[in-house]
């Protein structure tokens, strides 16, 4: 699929030096929001490594993960993540994602995350998504409210970011309401 001149796919292999290459670029923009990385994180080899993991998460059907690219050139500028898929009673999954700096701002972010929503309740069944974002981002929680996404609670030191447990928000978006078929 293809938006706003991004290719979003399926994540591969083949894409370690494209990630390590944009998540180094990146470093600095996207700490205050991430975990504390070592350092193979940023290199060709830690990618490589990560996203066979990851491969392994989607083959087991816990995870779809995505890489945007862009169309005319091929670099990566992000990624999407619908991850702790759960089926039964539950039927949902979380999403992640971030975008590279110089495509901020500019609607990749929740057209990727509109098309993620899409797949989740049309190709997974899923029932909802949730999300959570730091009680101070507010770029991802303009996303999310643009994506249809709803807040739904506080989870106090709900996770590990840039060197101490921090606050979030959560939020869901309800995708359809017809009952569990797996």
């Amino acid at each position: 699929m293809i938006i706003n001149g991004v290719e979003m796919r399926g994540l591969a292999v083949d894409d370690a030096a494209g990630l390590a290459d944009v998540l180094t670029r990146n470093r600095a923009y996207l700490a205050p929001y991430e975990p504390s990385r070592p350092e193979a994180f940023y290199t060709e080899a830690g990618q490589r490594a990560r996203i066979e993991g990851m491969l392994d998460e989607r083959d087991g059907g816990r995870l779809v993960p995505y890489v945007l690219v862009e169309a005319a050139g091929g670099a990566v500028v992000g990624a999407m993540n619908l991850g702790s898929i759960a089926y039964g009673p539950l039927c949902s999954g979380g999403v992640g994602y971030w975008v590279d700096r110089e495509w901020h701002g500019k609607g990749l972010a929740t057209a990727a995350l509109e098309e993620v929503c899409r797949a989740a309740r049309d190709e997974l069944g899923l029932h909802r998504i949730e999300a959570q974002t730091l009680v101070d981002n507010t770029a991802s929680m303009r996303v999310l409210a643009k994506a249809g996404f709803t807040e739904i609670g506080l989870a106090p030191r709900y996770l590990h970011i840039n060197g101490a447990w921090r606050d979030h928000r959560l939020f869901q978006r309800v995708l359809h309401d017809d009952p569990p078929t797996a």
